[in-house]
């Protein structure tokens, strides 16, 4: 199976191409004023170093958050406009589930900071799985117990998110149309709305 991964939910834009167990190449760009312009360049970039046509792919993978709300939705974006294009299938994956995938230990806590003094977290195992779930919370009262392994990183996670959904294989890949986000926590506009009584 080929899998184009795609990820601008940070400054660290990535783009990378698995086949097989096999990471063929990965695009990445540090862009601080947005990533919408130079998504597409990537993938062309990718798919050309990879010497992978679009036709093959078999799953556009996205990664849906946590991580800027901005940067998720162009992801997502990117990643339907793709699948839809070639009627094809798309994955979603977890920021800090492809976070844990860096680590070595049985137990894994990602953390990924979510500004505010707060963070988001979890903890995964080794097989990727979620052992607890996923939250935001203040960054100086989150503790782990001794033993598990925190990941702490800015790499490029495309390949990570490649890595994820070949683990995952087609009978979690989706249509395009299914394709959400993961903030872990709701938007500024979103939290307002809700608090003063909208609905």
């Amino acid at each position: 199976m080929t899998i184009l991964a795609i990820d601008t939910t940070t400054d660290i834009a990535s783009v990378a191409i698995r086949r097989n167990g096999v990471t063929l190449s990965e695009e990445v760009m540090v862009t601080a004023d947005g990533q919408s312009h130079v998504i597409y360049a990537m993938v062309r970039a990718s798919l050309d170093k990879a010497g992978v046509g679009l036709s093959e792919i078999d799953c556009f993978a996205s990664a849906v958050g946590p991580g800027s709300f901005t940067g998720v939705r162009i992801c997502l974006a990117a990643a339907k406009g793709l699948a839809d294009a070639m009627g094809k299938p798309v994955a979603g994956i977890s920021n800090l589930r492809a976070l844990a995938s860096f680590g070595t230990a049985a137990l894994r806590n990602p953390i990924i900071d979510a500004r505010r003094g707060q963070i988001y977290s979890a903890v995964y195992s080794s097989q990727l799985e979620v052992v607890s779930d996923e939250i935001v919370t203040a960054a100086d009262s989150w503790r782990v117990e001794a033993g598990v392994e925190q990941i702490v990183s800015k790499e490029p996670l495309a390949a990570a998110i490649a890595l994820c959904a070949e683990m995952d294989g087609p009978g979690k890949w989706m249509d395009a149309a299914l394709l959400d986000a993961n903030y872990v926590r709701r938007a500024d506009g979103d939290s307002m709305w809700v608090d003063s009584g909208g609905r």
